[in-house]
């Protein structure tokens, strides 16, 4: 593996210099194995392998110089340095006064109050290259693999109710996680060489190819669904500012810096996962993730059109539901797809004095009008821009209807028109019910944020831990609550007209 390699040349340089030392000349192998050594040494001196801070000691409150990136949000902003939304509003009279997100570039002025141990300010990719968004239209994922010498083109595994092979695994991968199918292949050979190699690994001796030794996740494909998951909980835990420090797998504490942006803190967050000390930085810097990228696909830090706009806001959105009879909000803000971040969805469920697994005949709707992009077994994604592609524009995801009631592919549908009965379908479910989320180009929008979901002017809030919060609309508060009770129920034709 690459990362092993570059850490084994110091061992291969000394062992070198102790046969020389027996020898009159350096054969014409081992110079080049001196050579090849010296040229990765060089590559591993310029990463300094600290975790020590890299910036001053600021004094309190002193004021720093920040460029916004795409994406950013004055909450986010006031996490990472460890400030206040108020203080940094008193220092930037441009701010207008209700923000969503911020204009990518815009300069700013930041309060900071120091934090010990900052990690690394090296930046290792931009953002819009994380998501499964626009920069990644135009890159056929399954052609690519079929492409490599290596051995992954013919590895096969059973997800989706299906085996798939090769890139058809990634597909499926970064079609529900919406991760950039690059960022999922060049982790797979820096850290297997799996598109270069023809030999594949075995796996009854080597189950956990990435490094997460765990038994829920054996083989390589299982080994890449936890990495998707880990990607966009580390992503959008700093995109929300959740996500303040993290540990390495030796317990090493990392607090990112200030002026990190979410896809290096993604890659960050992963590697710390499986990876720690020379590893780690190596990984995290320009020897590793970032070199195996530029080999695959072109230089990194090539243009990006910013993903996320400034001032970006959600169109008008109805509840989920017909309106004559009251559905229960039985889910609040929890995971768009996998578990933990981002918290992009919020569930409904149709009356059932029975509760559990119950067939309804009553429909879920489409929250705006849009075009069935893509249907799955119970999944649709409703794209809002027209053109069929999920990976531009407003795109609302639905989750757990029954596969049959699902409109075909190319389908418009007007808002209010019926996109399917909700069911137990697709995964795990203690009841009936109705998943929804939203993504812009291809990122999640966490349900409680900057940009709220809003159905009806029911603004969803969240609760203590995920699955648990409100949806609030002028006075009234609903409560999440899965046993459906009254708390939770909304009318939506009632509530759409009161004042």
């Amino acid at each position: 593996m690459k990362y092993s390699r570059i850490l084994q040349a110091g061992h291969i340089l000394l062992m070198i210099a102790v046969l020389s030392a027996c020898a009159p000349q350096v054969d014409n192998q081992q110079k080049e194995l001196a050579e090849t050594s010296e040229a990765e040494l060089t590559l591993q001196a310029e990463v300094e392998l600290t975790l020590q801070p890299t910036r001053p000691v600021y004094q309190p409150g002193e004021l720093v110089e920040y460029t916004v990136q795409t994406g950013d949000t004055l909450d986010a902003l006031a996490a990472h340095f460890n400030t206040t939304v108020d203080e940094i509003r008193k220092e930037n009279n441009v701010l207008p006064e209700t923000t969503s997100t911020l204009p990518p570039g815009l300069p700013l002025k930041i309060p900071i109050y120091y934090q010990a141990l900052w990690g690394s300010s090296y930046q290792i990719m931009p953002d819009c290259l994380f998501p499964n968004g626009p920069a990644q239209s135009d890159f056929d994922v399954i052609q690519f693999v079929e492409d490599q010498p290596g051995w992954f083109k013919n590895y096969t595994a059973y997800t989706g109710s299906k085996t798939r092979q090769g890139g058809e695994l990634i597909d499926y991968l970064v079609t529900n996680f919406s991760v950039s199918p690059r960022v999922l292949l060049a982790i797979i050979e820096y850290q297997t060489d799996a598109l270069s190699t023809p030999v594949p690994i075995d796996e009854e001796e080597n189950p956990y190819p990435l490094g997460f030794e765990d038994d829920l996740h054996v083989g390589l494909y299982n080994q890449l669904l936890l990495a998707a998951n880990l990607l966009n909980n580390g992503y959008y835990g700093w995109r929300t500012g959740n996500l303040g420090e993290f540990e390495l797998a030796n317990g090493t504490l990392i607090v990112p810096d200030p002026w990190q942006n979410a896809a290096t803190i993604a890659l960050q967050y992963y590697y710390g996962f499986v990876l720690d000390g020379e590893a780690f930085q190596i990984a995290t810097h320009g020897p590793g993730f970032v070199q195996t990228y530029n080999d695959l696909f072109g230089e990194v830090w090539t243009a990006c059109e910013a993903h996320i706009p400034g001032s970006l806001s959600q169109p008008a959105f109805i509840l989920p539901f017909e309106d004559d009879k009251p559905w229960a909000y039985t889910g609040g803000p929890h995971t768009g797809w996998g578990l933990g971040e981002p918290f992009a969805a919020i569930d409904f469920a149709p009356p059932n004095t029975e509760g559990g697994c119950k067939p309804t005949d009553l429909y879920a709707t489409a929250l705006a009008d849009g075009v069935i992009a893509r249907k799955g077994i119970a999944t649709a994604a409703l794209d809002l821009d027209g053109d069929g592609n999920e990976q531009t524009g407003w795109v609302v995801f639905y989750l757990h209807l029954a596969t049959d009631s699902i409109p075909p592919v190319g389908t418009y549908l007007q808002q209010g028109d019926r996109i399917g009965l909700p069911s137990c379908e697709g995964g795990r479910s203690t009841g009936t019910h109705v998943h929804i989320a939203r993504k812009y180009n291809g990122e999640w929008i966490p349900a409680d944020s900057a940009l709220p979901f809003n159905l009806d002017g029911w603004v969803a809030i969240n609760g203590n831990k995920d699955y648990q919060g409100f949806l609030k609309r002028f006075g009234t508060t609903i409560t999440a609550s899965v046993s459906g009770d009254v708390t939770s129920q909304i009318h939506r034709e009632i509530e759409k007209n009161s004042p």
